[in-house]
């Protein structure tokens, strides 16, 4: 539906800009173009995501989403920001005066109106997941490129609509005409800092973001509360995609554990941290000493050293 919404509204402002000559106008019918383009491109990414592991890739595709995220910042920055910016160079050496200006205002107006409820829909979206932290700490640590590209997208949409209405009326009212010219650069820059932001965010999650450091506080937390465990290394995490990630830690029992006390052990540490973190798909435990482990039987103390004290535990 957000793809069809803006296919309309790209239609609406290229009419307009047709009509009345507007560099603004066609930027914002720019800006709605690439909307519509990355609307596809995520909706391509989140599909691409859910294949399920093979034996080219064991963890998933999670991080198809990342990598189409990222084709979206440049589609951002190079179509949407480079030619909102270059039309609006053009105009302000070859300033024109607008026509047609009611067209201008029933389309940005209308324009306006839809792009402030789908930026309210997605501002409620995001709230459900931010919880009590700030919206930047919470784009910060956000693993979901579509939540926050989303936020993006529509706030720089509402912001170019201000921005061209507001040129739009002065520019008419003072006789600037080259207020249109410098409407669409401005535009041109908001889409390239929002591409930008995006680009990095993204970035970090294509070469491997972890947890934020609460979370892995709270993972440690989580596991010191289970019996018999006496100290715990740092624990490593890489997201895969949004809902898919991997731990690793050390874990040191205390001495005189068997072996299937360890593995109980184990596995009461990886259900109490996937209870509360179920994106953490899997979990690799390493054991920090052999010999403290209680030898129930030599056949099992071999079976101990030769996973080289490491116990996986995947979900």
């Amino acid at each position: 539906m957000a793809i069809l919404a803006n296919l309309a509204i790209l239609i609406a402002k290229l009419i307009a800009a047709a009509f009345t000559g507007s560099s603004a106008m066609l930027s914002e019918a720019i800006h709605s173009l690439v909307d519509t383009g990355n609307g596809a491109l995520l909706l391509m990414g989140q599909r691409l995501s859910i294949k399920p592991p093979d034996e080219t890739h064991p963890f998933g595709y999670g991080k198809e989403l990342y990598f189409w995220t990222m084709i979206v910042a440049f589609v951002v920055f190079a179509l949407g920001g480079g030619a909102s910016i270059y039309e609006g160079i053009v105009h302000l050496y070859h300033p024109q005066a607008l026509e047609h200006l009611r067209a201008t205002y029933v389309v940005l107006g209308c324009s306006a109106a839809f792009e402030g409820y789908s930026l309210a829909v997605a501002l409620r979206e995001f709230r459900k997941v931010r919880g009590d932290r700030s919206y930047l700490k919470a784009i910060r640590s956000s693993k979901d490129p579509a939540s926050f590209t989303v936020l993006f997208e529509d706030s720089t949409a509402v912001l170019g609509i201000v921005v061209a209405l507001v040129a739009t009326f002065f520019g008419q009212r003072y006789r600037l005409q080259w207020f249109d010219g410098a409407a669409s650069v401005v535009i041109g820059c908001l889409l390239m800092t929002v591409a930008g932001l995006l680009a990095a965010k993204t970035k970090a999650l294509l070469i491997g973001e972890g947890a934020d450091k609460e979370t892995l506080l709270s993972i440690r937390e989580i596991a010191e509360a289970v019996p018999g465990v006496k100290r715990l290394g740092y624990p490593f995490t890489m997201f895969f995609g949004p809902q898919q990630a991997l731990l690793t830690m050390t874990v040191q029992f205390h001495a005189g554990f068997s072996i299937s006390e360890v593995e109980l052990t184990v596995d009461r540490i990886e259900a109490s941290i996937q209870a509360k973190y179920p994106q953490l798909k899997h979990i690799f435990l390493e054991v920090d000493t052999v010999r403290d482990v209680k030898e129930e039987s030599l056949g099992g103390e071999v079976v101990l050293l030769e996973k080289s004290s490491t116990i996986h535990s995947e979900s």
